[in-house]
């Protein structure tokens, strides 16, 4: 099941919100909680780890998240979105803080159920390395490509690049951090120049909130090309932007993968895939 387009794009959907077109007037609505989740993590058998820090707001029975780079939201961040008003913190001047407002304001109107286009997809319990891996595969499999393709992958995984090569696909490894991969590849940290060398985008909803996001969606909808995005920050804004530059989300919300050990759930959805078959 496709779901209904409800954005041309990021800031179609942010005003349509603010408009009420989507749900009830955003000023009507206030978060009851805010808090920050902060992370180091190295897999068993992994040579290198990662960390990582995320905003989430609590409206109703909805979180809306979106990641920062650790330690670049101020403590202030918390305790001003705590009372507020949806409709106020979709001005925030912090990009993070209205990124995750509007997570949880489409999350409470707009869940992630079959009726709205959603797929479930179990993960299993398991380890920090076997629950990384299996959502990995969950991202992947929305990919519709031949062998020898090549995907940018802008917010580097180490388990997506696995599972690329699992399926004979060359890949791209794009972060604003830069540096290397767990097995030695650079790191480009141009997403926007690397694009055009490659076939599709596999891409992190992080984008939503460093201001990277647009120019990919305009470029794979510009060229044709599937952008699937893997999504903890903003898994209920992205799938409404399906057809209009995005192909495909598995939307992740809050509690991520990575916070228990027990099974979990992913979220897919699927629109049109330009150069595929789907």
């Amino acid at each position: 099941m496709t779901t209904a387009v409800t954005g041309t794009s990021y800031d179609d959907l942010v005003a349509r919100v603010r408009d009420g077109a989507l749900g009830p007037d955003p000023a009507t609505l206030r978060v009851s909680v805010a808090f920050t989740t902060r992370q180091a993590v190295r897999h068993a058998g992994r040579g290198t780890g990662y960390r990582n820090e995320v905003l989430s707001l609590r409206l109703a029975e909805a979180v809306g998240s979106c990641a920062v780079e650790p330690g670049a939201l101020p403590d202030s961040a918390v305790e001003e979105c705590v009372g507020a008003d949806v409709a106020l913190l979709l001005e925030h001047p912090l990009p993070p803080v209205r990124v995750a407002a509007l997570d949880a304001y489409l999350m409470h109107v707009l869940p992630h159920t079959p009726d709205q286009g959603a797929a479930p997809v179990p993960l299993p319990a398991g380890s920090s390395l076997e629950k990384s891996r299996a959502r990995a595969e969950a991202v992947v499999e929305l990919l519709d490509l031949p062998p020898g393709a090549t995907v940018l992958v802008v917010g580097v995984v180490n388990s997506l690049l696995e599972a690329l090569r699992s399926r004979g696909l060359r890949y791209v490894p794009c972060d604003l951090k830069g540096g290397a991969t767990e097995w030695g590849e650079p790191v480009v940290t141009d997403a926007l120049a690397a694009a055009d060398g490659c076939d599709a985008l596999l891409v992190s909803g992080m984008t939503l909130g460093n201001g990277t996001f647009e120019p990919l969606r305009l470029h794979a909808l510009a060229h044709g090309k599937q952008l699937v995005m893997f999504a903890q920050t903003g898994s209920a804004v992205l799938p409404r932007l399906l057809g209009h530059g995005v192909s495909a989300v598995c939307a992740e919300p809050y509690p991520f993968f990575w916070l228990d050990g027990g099974p979990g759930v992913v979220h897919r959805y699927r629109g049109s895939c330009p150069g595929g078959g789907r």
